[in-house]
């Protein structure tokens, strides 16, 4: 997954987190989603709608509560001449913050894929659950269904598929002339089957070679020639390291064949960002294992040092680590210092005179971290902390470690 990539999807579940964590005593919370080709307009009726509806509620405190949320809806839309090209989605409610008190919140977010369908819901909790819908679709494949008589290519982006070619070849099925003629007609199907796959193979250069989100290329097809075409050096060198070494036998080449090829691959996709991940944390264990001559650095400290001389290679992060960097100050002494804290927990006491310790700015590790890698041209993977490689990643390692490109002392 390309470095922005990875660290927009960390941004986003961290907002994510943070709009789950509102809860309303009633069905106060409102949530709005807009699909970019909803006219504003016709969003802000429906909200008018809405908020004339809501003087029925019988409750007073919710009653004002959602109106009031509506009204700030409306407020907001008027920012909008038409939604932005991925759609809208809005959150706007009162949570509850205890001793029976509330708080007006209000979160705002372009989503990272389109919105599909026009939603509104009320309800004691923001409905979150299409945008973790769109957050599982973030992985590209190149998909190639062929035959000697057709060939399709296409995109599958999470669970959807995008058809990009459909080409028919000119290669004569069957014939039935015998003697020179048959020779003759076999090296003319011969050729044209030849100017076919090159063909095909420059539709997957134009295709795929300069989209680096494509994390692999699918080839499938109903007999030899899904395999002939790669075998036969009719691919770019740089789309080949990315074909998945499995071959897909389905029964079409048309858009219904990059369906069926999609389907009968799933098992092969689901274990692949698995088997990056595996791959990763072993090359790290590897190097840590190099008591003398490991390339590895691992705890805060030691990254950080080997970020701030640029000899990071590949920075791992789990994507289970909610700390983050703040400076720090004692309002009792003149204590004052930069440390990274739990996100949960705070600042903890002053270790001078063991008053509470207050945040002066603070940022969230991962992206201190990542905005530190990135002047240096460090990779940065991040890990999922639900496989056994993230796990261990967690456990031993803090949640961060990095793959150097030289020994630092």
């Amino acid at each position: 997954m390309p470095e922005s990539t990875a660290l927009n999807r960390y941004k986003f579940l961290r907002e994510l987190e943070e709009i789950e964590k509102a809860s309303g005593r009633g069905t106060e919370l409102v949530s709005l989603y807009i699909p970019p080709e909803k006219q504003v307009f016709d969003v802000a009726n429906y909200v008018r709608g809405e908020h004339a509806q809501s003087s029925n509620i019988k409750s007073a405190s919710t009653r004002k509560h959602v109106t009031g949320a509506l009204e700030s809806i409306l407020s907001r839309l008027r920012y909008y001449r038409q939604p932005p090209s991925n759609g809208l989605v809005m959150f706007v409610g009162h949570k509850q913050i205890g001793a029976d008190q509330t708080e007006m919140v209000q979160y705002v977010l372009e989503p990272p894929e389109p919105v599909p369908t026009f939603i509104y819901r009320c309800d004691s909790h923001f409905f979150t659950q299409p945008l973790h819908d769109m957050l599982v679709e973030h992985d590209v494949y190149g998909l190639v269904v062929i035959d000697r008589s057709e060939a399709t290519l296409g995109l599958l982006k999470g669970k959807r598929i995008e058809v990009i070619k459909n080409v028919h070849s000119l290669v004569p099925s069957k014939h039935r002339m015998g003697g020179q003629s048959a020779r003759r007609f076999e090296r003319l199907i011969e050729q044209a089957a030849h100017e076919f796959y090159k063909k095909v193979g420059d539709l997957m250069t134009e295709a795929f070679l300069d989209r680096k989100e494509i994390r692999g290329v699918l080839v499938g097809g109903p007999g030899y020639t899904k395999e002939y075409i790669i075998k036969g050096d009719y691919v770019h060198h740089e789309i080949m390291k990315k074909v998945l070494p499995t071959y897909i036998d389905v029964g079409d080449t048309d858009d219904y064949g990059l369906r069926e090829m999609v389907e009968r691959a799933r098992s092969v996709l689901t274990g692949l960002d698995l088997m990056r991940e595996k791959d990763l944390v072993q090359k790290l264990m590897l190097e840590v294992s190099k008591i003398d001559s490991g390339l590895a650095a691992y705890g805060e400290a030691n990254v950080r040092h080997a970020l701030d001389v640029g000899a990071v290679d590949m920075l791992l992060l789990s994507e289970g680590i909610r700390k983050s960097r703040a400076k720090l100050k004692c309002p009792s002494c003149s204590y004052e210092n930069t440390e990274t804290i739990d996100s949960a927990h705070g600042p903890g006491q002053c270790p001078k005179c063991g008053a509470q310790l207050s945040v002066m700015e603070a940022h969230d590790l991962i992206e201190e971290l990542t905005a530190t890698a990135e002047k240096t041209g460090t990779r940065v993977e991040m890990i999922s902390k639900e496989s056994e490689e993230g796990e261990l990643l967690v456990r031993a390692f803090g949640g961060l470690a990095a793959i150097l490109r030289y020994r630092v002392t």
